[in-house]
């Protein structure tokens, strides 16, 4: 199965989504920061077979408006919204990595009625991490772009499947391989969480969620753990072997689990976390 192109516009702002179709529950698919809804591609097409899928190029990325006027936190969460409601996306499962991880959650504490459940690929809480913004406008300047080829940039990318999922999102012109995104929406995009956690979000989920967490990722265990306390009903698995980018790393875990987590969602229509 192949994707087709759908456009959701908020606010004169334009989002692109990669539809992969299919007519069972909806699952609806998030990137995180400076990445593309093309990372999805392996995963939406596994489940597009038994779930409606899209994927979403988040405001600033990917095809999606380059230089939104806005970028807070409630801008994605609104635009997170739109996509449900224009594409008659139904109480979907909101999967989402890193910053994207933290839209779903924003999305399913600020409008509970409208979200089935939560998947969070290295995504929580966190916060406030004051460091942040200089530190990933530090290694978005340290990209030597243009990057002189492809295979240039998936090295410098990660290489393997990593770097292969970066390199994805990059666009071809002029003198080489460049981001399609522009580096200060991404940083400006972080502000909120470099002053503050969002732990009282958190505690207005009510869905159920799983928590995909790398190994050697970003979310340390006492907030994985704290995420457990607070809410019982949540559960969490750790990919061994991994780092921040799970769903690239080990897609056919990741696979595995979502499969699972769905399978259980069918079993029991009426479950919510306590």
């Amino acid at each position: 199965m192949t994707w087709s192109e759908r456009t959701v516009e908020r606010d004169g702002v334009r989002l692109s989504c990669r539809d992969w179709g299919g007519s069972g529950p909806p699952v609806v698919l998030l990137h995180g920061l400076a990445g593309h809804a093309g990372e999805w591609d392996a995963l939406a097409r596994d489940l597009s077979s038994r779930h409606r899928v899209v994927a979403v190029d988040q405001r600033g990325h990917g095809a999606s408006e380059r230089l939104p006027g806005e970028v807070s936190r409630a801008a994605y969460v609104a635009d997170a919204v739109a996509v449900l409601d224009q594409l008659d996306l139904r109480q979907p499962v909101l999967v989402g990595q890193s910053l994207g991880g933290h839209t779903a959650m924003l999305t399913a504490a600020a409008h509970p009625r409208l979200v089935r459940a939560l998947v969070l690929v290295e995504a929580g809480p966190g916060g406030p991490n004051p460091n942040v913004q200089a530190e990933i406008g530090g290694w978005l300047d340290s990209w030597p772009t243009p990057f002189p080829s492809r295979k240039a940039a998936v090295d410098f990318l990660g290489g393997g499947a990593v770097g292969e999922g970066w390199a994805a999102g990059l666009e071809e012109h002029g003198s080489g391989w460049w981001p399609r995104f522009d580096r200060d929406v991404m940083v400006d995009s972080l502000a909120e969480n470099a002053r503050r956690s969002f732990w009282d979000e958190w505690a207005r989920v009510t869905c159920p969620v799983l928590a995909v967490l790398g190994q050697s990722g970003i979310i340390p265990p006492q907030e994985s753990e704290a995420m457990l306390r607070q809410c019982p009903g949540a559960t969490a698995v750790s990919v061994p072997g991994t780092g921040h980018d799970v769903h690239l790393e080990r897609p056919d875990v990741l696979r595995h689990l979502l499969r699972e987590f769905l399978d259980e969602l069918a079993a029991h229509p009426a479950h919510e976390r306590p």
